[in-house]
C-alpha cells in the first residue's frame, strides 16, 4: 500500500474515546454472550482469568514499590527498616481503601485469593519470628528473663483488660474484647526488638541478651494467651474452669509434642534431607515442618500461628549447619518482608479508620499510655529488684515496649473472627477498637527504638 493510500485512510480516522467495558459487555460485543455459542465458556474463562491476573500483578507492583520506598525513608530518618515496612503496608492499605474505585484493586479486601495470601503472610511472619530467635544463646539468663517476662506481660495484660472492661459497653463479647486488648498490650515484638538491638550494636551485649531472652518468654506466654482468646472467640463466651483446664492441657500437649519433635527428631531428619541432591531442599524442609506443626496446632484447637512459630524456633544453627541456617533465614526473611508481610499489612490498613483519633481520643491516648507504662514498669521494676543497674533496667523496659507486626497479627485474627462486629453502631469505642490497637502497634514500634 502506497503513502497516498495511507494518508487517505488516516484522514478518515478520528480519535475516539472507547467506553469502559466489563467482561460481560465485551462478551456480548464479540457475540460470545450467547451461552449457546461454543466459544462462550472458553472466552469467559480466559477473560475472567485475565482480569484477576491483572489485578494480582497491580497489587504486587504497588506493594513492592511502596514498601521499598518507605523502607528507604525509614533508614533516612534513622529508624529501623521494619518501621518503614510497617508504615508502608498500613499507608498502602489506606490508599487502596480510599481510592479503590479508581485503582485496579477494587474489592481486593474481600477477594478470596488476597485473603489466602494474607493468611500466608501471617504464617511467614510467625515462622520468621521463630527462626530469628536463638534459644540456645539465652539459657544463661533464663531465670531472670522469665521473671521479667512474666511481670512485663502481666502488668499490661491486667491493666489493659481492666481499662477495656471499664470502657466497653455490656455485651456478650465484652469479656473477649477486653481480653483481646489485654493480650494485644502484653505482646512484645521479638523480631522488631532484635532488629533494633542489631542496629544499635547491642544484640550481643549482656543487656541485649537479657532483653531478647525476656521478649522470647514474653511472646511464648502471649501466644498461650492467644490460644485462650481463640477459644473464647469460637464459643463467644468465657470458658468454664473445666474448659480452661482442657485448653491448658491442649497447650501443654502441643508444646510437649513440638518440643520432642523439634529438639530430637527434626535435626536428624534435617541432616538426612540435606544430603539429598535437591535444590533448596533445606528451605522446603522448614516449610513442610512449619505446615505440619500448624495443622497440628489447629487439630489441638489452637491457632495455626503457634505451629509456624514453633517450627521456626526449633530450626536453629545446629539443625543442619550454620551456613544452611543463614541461607534459609535469608530466604524466609526475603519472602516475608519483601512480599507476603506487606500484603498482610495492607489488609490491616484496609480496615484502619483514622477517625479514631477524633472520635475516641481519650480512649486512644490512655491505651497508648498503658501500653508504654505497662511494659516499661513491668520490666524495669523486677530488673532493678534483681540488682540490675537502673539504666539497664529502664533500657529493657523501653526495648520491650515495641509491638510491631505481632500485635497486628493478633488484631487481624480477632478481626476475621468477628470480634468487633458486635454493637458497633451503639458504641464508638467498639467501632474503633481495632483501629486503636493498630495505632498502638505502629506508635510503639516507632517510638520504642
Amino acid at each position: 500500500m502506497n503513502h497516498a493510500a495511507l494518508d487517505q485512510i488516516s484522514a478518515h480516522q478520528q480519535p475516539t474515546t472507547l467506553p469502559s467495558l466489563s467482561i460481560a459487555d465485551l462478551l456480548e460485543l464479540l457475540d460470545f454472550g450467547n451461552s449457546s455459542n461454543p466459544v462462550y465458556p472458553v472466552a469467559t474463562l480466559c477473560l475472567g482469568n485475565f482480569s484477576r491476573n491483572m489485578n494480582t500483578l497491580w497489587i504486587v507492583l504497588i506493594l513492592l514499590a511502596t514498601t521499598r520506598l518507605f523502607g528507604a525513608l525509614a533508614v533516612w530518618v534513622k529508624l529501623p527498616v521494619l518501621v518503614g515496612e510497617l508504615v508502608a503496608g498500613v499507608a498502602l492499605g489506606l490508599i487502596i481503601g480510599w481510592t479503590g474505585d479508581t485503582l485496579p484493586v477494587n474489592g481486593v479486601a474481600h477477594d478470596e485469593h488476597f485473603i489466602a495470601l494474607t493468611d500466608l503472610g501471617i504464617f511467614f511472619l510467625m515462622l520468621l519470628g521463630g527462626v530469628e530467635m536463638r534459644p540456645r544463646e539465652l539459657l544463661d539468663s533464663r531465670g531472670q528473663s522469665l521473671v521479667i517476662a512474666i511481670s512485663a506481660m502481666l502488668l499490661p495484660l491486667l491493666s489493659g483488660f481492666a481499662f477495656a472492661w471499664a470502657w466497653l459497653p455490656e455485651s456478650e463479647l465484652r469479656f473477649a474484647q477486653s481480653l483481646f486488648v489485654g493480650t494485644a498490650l502484653a505482646i512484645t515484638a521479638v523480631p522488631a526488638t532484635i532488629k533494633v538491638l542489631m542496629d544499635m550494636g547491642l544484640l550481643k551485649t549482656p543487656v541485649g541478651q537479657m532483653i531478647v531472652s525476656a521478649a522470647v518468654f514474653d511472646d511464648i506466654l502471649s501466644l498461650i494467651l492467644l490460644s485462650v482468646l481463640t477459644a473464647i472467640l469460637l464459643t463467644g463466651s468465657p470458658p468454664s474452669l473445666a474448659g480452661i483446664g482442657l485448653l491448658l492441657a491442649k497447650v501443654l500437649f502441643f508444646f510437649a509434642v513440638t518440643f520432642g519433635v523439634g529438639r530430637y527428631l527434626m535435626p536428624k531428619l534435617a541432616q538426612q534431607v540435606a544430603g539429598w541432591a535437591v535444590e533448596e531442599i533445606e528451605f522446603s524442609f522448614l516449610l513442610v515442618v512449619g505446615t505440619l506443626f500448624a495443622i497440628f496446632a489447629e487439630a489441638c484447637g489452637l491457632h495455626f500461628i503457634l505451629g509456624a512459630f514453633a517450627a521456626g524456633l526449633f530450626f536453629g544453627r545446629q539443625t543442619i549447619n550454620e551456613a544452611a541456617y543463614d541461607d534459609v533465614r535469608r530466604k524466609v526473611s526475603a519472602i516475608t518482608t519483601g512480599f507476603l508481610a506487606p500484603l498482610f499489612f495492607a489488609s490491616i490498613g484496609l480496615h484502619l479508620d483514622l477517625t479514631v483519633i477524633t472520635q475516641v481520643p481519650i480512649f486512644l491516648l490512655t491505651l497508648i499510655t498503658i501500653a508504654f507504662l505497662g511494659k516499661l514498669l513491668g520490666a524495669a521494676i523486677p530488673a532493678m529488684m534483681m540488682k540490675m543497674p537502673a539504666n539497664e533496667a529502664w533500657a529493657i523496659g523501653a526495648a520491650m515496649s515495641s509491638r510491631g507486626a505481632v500485635e497486628m497479627v493478633i488484631a487481624g485474627i480477632a478481626l476475621k473472627a468477628g470480634l468487633f462486629a458486635n454493637n458497633e453502631a451503639a458504641s464508638p469505642i467498639v467501632a474503633h477498637l481495632f483501629s486503636s490497637i493498630v495505632l498502638v502497634s505502629i506508635i510503639t514500634t516507632i517510638v520504642a527504638p
